[in-house]
């Protein structure tokens, strides 16, 4: 949550702009305010659209750093196609949960031609069966406008392409997997992409927009670390097909490394080996201390933290995260924004943060 509202415009400490309406009972809009670089949220009302077709999937590959990495990463790509300084964000209004199901479930001929996942072929082997290769589709809108009065200028798709399709041969019975390697995701991605821009076409609102399509790596249900961005393509106005695809160069990394992987970056592995000696320290029983760092083209873009303790006391917790932030602030890089997590087994106990490179920290303990 602390990302997605970083990403959207901080609530907390922006009002809403002037630009509120109340000549007519209806509809009145509000934006939230925005930092340089980040979208404002339209509110209708003064509530935040939740998008309905939010948590569809085509199987139970779930995985809550997968989500978060799909949406934040598909508003920062966005950037480069609809300006921060021209549009408003909502989360997407136009697809509805039957058409984004139909989408998500297998093609057949005669129950769902609309469908963008493979036929089944009938059979069970890894190697030989047609998987499951998108698992999910999440839409963004980018609107303009002002007062009482806003409209579509622009939507982003993002398409969370299978590394992994989990089956089962027979019902409740054991689990297998395919692996899906990124080429086939691509060009699966691709493919699929083609298919869906001919059916958002057919539709009047969508004819004379722009629809950016993001194709987005997931990774395996029990990974610690988010997928990626593989490349992105945009359509301009009444284009069925996307003729210019553009790579995404991104990788993410938990840290310490996991077997014989080398880090991305090893200043930035030798900060968090810093960092973690210096808070495992200060307690016993600290459980662990786990690190996830994402790039783009190279460049360090996030780091998440998460500090897992056995101590419940509030002095403890507060000493300790106190602790935290004089040793994020010697260690970790300044220039990137950094999420530090404190909890134990059942619930969150302290949050350390700063939303933007060279920001000050926000220092909350829980009660």
């Amino acid at each position: 949550m602390v990302i997605f509202l970083a990403g959207c415009g901080n609530l907390k400490n922006s009002d809403l702009s002037n630009n509120a309406t109340t000549s007519t009972k209806k509809k009145s809009y509000q934006t939230t305010g925005s930092t340089a670089g980040e979208y404002s949220v339209l509110l209708r009302n003064g509530q935040y659209k939740i998008s309905p077709i939010s948590g569809i999937t085509a199987t139970n590959n779930s995985n809550d750093v997968d989500l978060k990495n799909l949406e934040s990463g598909l508003m920062s790509l966005s950037l480069a196609e609809f300006s921060a300084n021209k549009f408003v964000f909502q989360e997407g209004q136009e697809l509805t949960r039957a058409q984004v199901s139909a989408w998500l479930n297998r093609y057949d001929k005669k129950s769902n031609k609309n469908g963008l996942n493979p036929v089944d072929n009938k059979k069970t082997d890894a190697d030989t069966r047609n998987p499951i290769y998108l698992e999910q589709v999440i839409e963004q809108d980018y609107l303009t406008g002002s007062g009482s009065t806003y409209e579509l200028g622009g939507i982003s798709i993002g398409l969370a392409m299978n590394s992994v399709d989990y089956f089962t041969k027979v019902k409740d019975g054991p689990q297998y997997k395919t692996t899906i390697n990124r080429a086939t995701q691509l060009e699966q991605g691709k493919k699929i992409a083609t298919k869906l821009l001919k059916q958002l076409r057919s539709r009047k609102k969508f004819q004379n927009i722009p629809i950016m399509i993001g194709i987005f790596s997931k990774t395996a249900s029990d990974s610690l670390v988010g997928g990626n961005y593989l490349a992105t393509g945009l359509a301009p106005d009444n284009k069925k097909s996307i003729t210019d695809w553009k790579t995404v160069d991104e990788q993410s990394q938990v840290l310490p490394t996991i077997g014989n992987d080398k880090p991305i970056n090893s200043n930035d592995a030798e900060s968090f080996s810093n960092f973690k000696a210096a808070v495992q320290g200060y307690f016993p029983n600290i459980s662990g201390v786990i690190g996830r760092v994402h790039y783009r083209s190279g460049q360090l873009t996030s780091f998440e933290i998460t500090v897992n303790t056995q101590f419940y006391g509030y002095a403890q917790i507060n000493s300790f995260a106190k602790l935290v932030l004089s040793s994020a602030k010697k260690f970790l890089p300044n220039n990137v924004p950094l999420e530090i997590l404190v909890q134990s087994v059942n619930d969150p106990q302290a949050l350390i943060s700063k939303e933007k490179a060279n920001s000050a920290y926000n220092v909350h303990v829980f009660r």
